[in-house]
C-alpha cells in the first residue's frame, strides 16, 4: 500500500509540563482516535491513522535536555512515520542559533495492532 501523507506544516501545537516533565505535540484540527504506548511515548493517531500527537514522559531524562532549555523552546518540527510495522518519528528542535538545532529520533514496534503506513510532517 501507498504510504499515505499529510502535510501540517504551520499547524503544529507544543506544551511542557515542567513539573512532571512531559513534552506534548499535537496537530490543530485533527480529531484523536486511539493511542499507541510505549515506554515512555504515547503517540496519538487520527482515524485515518496518522499520527497526531506525541507525549514523551521523563522529557528531560530521554532528550538530555534541561527542563529550563526545554520550556523555553518554541519552535518544533516532527516527521513521523507509521511503515511496516514500526512508528518512526524524528523530532527537530529549532532554536534561534542553527548551530544549536537537536534532534532525536525515535523507532518502534507496533505489536498487536493492525496501523495502516502513513508519514506525517509537522510544524510550528
Amino acid at each position: 500500500m501507498k504510504n499515505k501523507k499529510l502535510d501540517a506544516r504551520g499547524k503544529g501545537e507544543f506544551s511542557y509540563d515542567k513539573e512532571n516533565d512531559i513534552i506534548f505535540f499535537k496537530i490543530k484540527d485533527r480529531n484523536y482516535f486511539k493511542s499507541l504506548e510505549f515506554d515512555e511515548l504515547v503517540v496519538d493517531l487520527d482515524s485515518k491513522d496518522f499520527i497526531i500527537g506525541l507525549r514523551i514522559f521523563e522529557a528531560s531524562r530521554l532528550l538530555k535536555i534541561d527542563k529550563d532549555r526545554i520550556e523555553s523552546l518554541h519552535k518544533f518540527e516532527f516527521n513521523a512515520k507509521v511503515e511496516a510495522g514500526l512508528v518512526k518519528i524524528q523530532l527537530r528542535f529549532i532554536l534561534d542559533n542553527p548551530e544549536l538545532n537537536y534532534m532525536q529520533d525515535f523507532v518502534r514496534e507496533i505489536l498487536d495492532t493492525e496501523i495502516n503506513d502513513s508519514e506525517v510532517l509537522c510544524t510550528i
